[in-house]
């Protein structure tokens, strides 16, 4: 019976050894800091040899006037059960059903928001003090991204009830996010500002920003104020502006 014990254990040793030999390392995640944007090529080749990046630095000088074909409409305005919490890059929200925008006939559902510290679009070199980006897809898993820019100002209502719900399930008005002017904005294409930085997104910058408070600004970069990539080469494309 001992010698059984003996060859049972040393089998288990050998066998166990060499499977803690051939198990692959834990794989490490991409963050902002250790593994950051400099290193997100080894996430995601595209990342590092992608053309057509995002986020860039917005000229207005240089942009050409938007083709009419892609203009968006937005029906955002539905009341929707949402999911509110820190995803380990930023503050995310997803929505159950938040309505659409509509692209060049083609329709594209809200998925998901979150939000970035600071803004990742630069205007004229200008980096805004917050910014959410409203993410939405098609059928055919094509994206369409809108982005909204917040300022220090007067207190935002949907903010604070974004705030006030982390980890929560509550019921919004995507629409509520957006601000006054959603009929101006810059477009281009580019890509996801996050691994796997996936190209053919079409970007949205709105024109017109929204207001945030100093004291709302603060709760939100106490979770994040440095989750924004940096800016990437623009290359041979145009932006548009309406």
């Amino acid at each position: 019976m001992k010698k059984f014990l003996f060859v049972i254990a040393l089998s288990s040793f050998l066998f166990g050894g060499l499977q803690q030999h051939q198990q692959p390392k834990h794989d490490a995640k991409w963050d902002y800091k250790k593994h950051g944007p400099e290193h997100w090529g080894d996430f995601s080749e595209v990342c590092k040899k992608g053309k057509n990046q995002s986020p860039i630095n917005i000229i207005p000088a240089k942009t050409v006037a938007l083709n009419s074909t892609y203009e968006i409409k937005f029906n955002e305005d539905k009341m929707t059960k949402s999911k509110v919490f820190d995803n380990g890059h930023s503050i995310k929200v997803v929505v159950e059903d938040g309505g659409e925008i509509v692209l060049k006939g083609k329709k594209y559902k809200l998925i998901q928001f979150h939000f970035h510290g600071k803004s990742e679009h630069l205007i004229d070199g200008r980096r805004y003090d917050m910014v959410a980006h409203m993410v939405h897809q098609a059928k055919d898993g094509s994206l369409a991204v809108i982005a909204i820019m917040f300022e220090v100002g007067e207190k935002n209502r949907f903010i604070q009830k974004i705030i006030d719900n982390i980890g929560k399930i509550l019921y919004i008005d995507p629409q509520e996010l957006l601000p006054k002017d959603v009929n101006h904005y810059y477009h281009y294409i580019g890509s996801l500002t996050t691994p796997p930085c996936s190209e053919g997104v079409n970007w949205y910058i709105l024109k017109d920003t929204d207001s945030i408070s100093k004291e709302q600004l603060e709760r939100f970069r106490k979770y994040y104020i440095d989750n924004e990539r940096p800016i990437q080469p623009i290359n041979t494309r145009v932006v548009e502006s309406k």
